[in-house]
């Protein structure tokens, strides 16, 4: 959890992602960064995010992200 707060952090800075929640809902995230976020995520876990995956419920907060994460890593 701690490098995806560091990659959330380096995209959008000042905000709280650890607490934070709705991060799309509140367009906290918005398109650019989410795409941003999964090239970040995709270089730092190994993973390949898929469009059938950039739906809001995976970035609405970090934890969800996380789990997306954890779900392609087991894959």
């Amino acid at each position: 959890m701690d490098e995806l707060l560091e990659i959330l952090k380096k995209i959008k800075p000042g905000v709280d992602f650890e607490h934070e929640t709705g991060l799309v809902e509140k367009r906290i995230l918005d398109s650019m960064s989410i795409i941003r976020l999964v090239s970040a995520l995709n270089n730092a876990f190994d993973i390949e995010i898929q469009v059938t995956d950039l739906v809001p419920e995976n970035f609405e907060s970090a934890a969800s992200i996380m789990a997306l994460v954890e779900r392609l890593e087991d894959e």
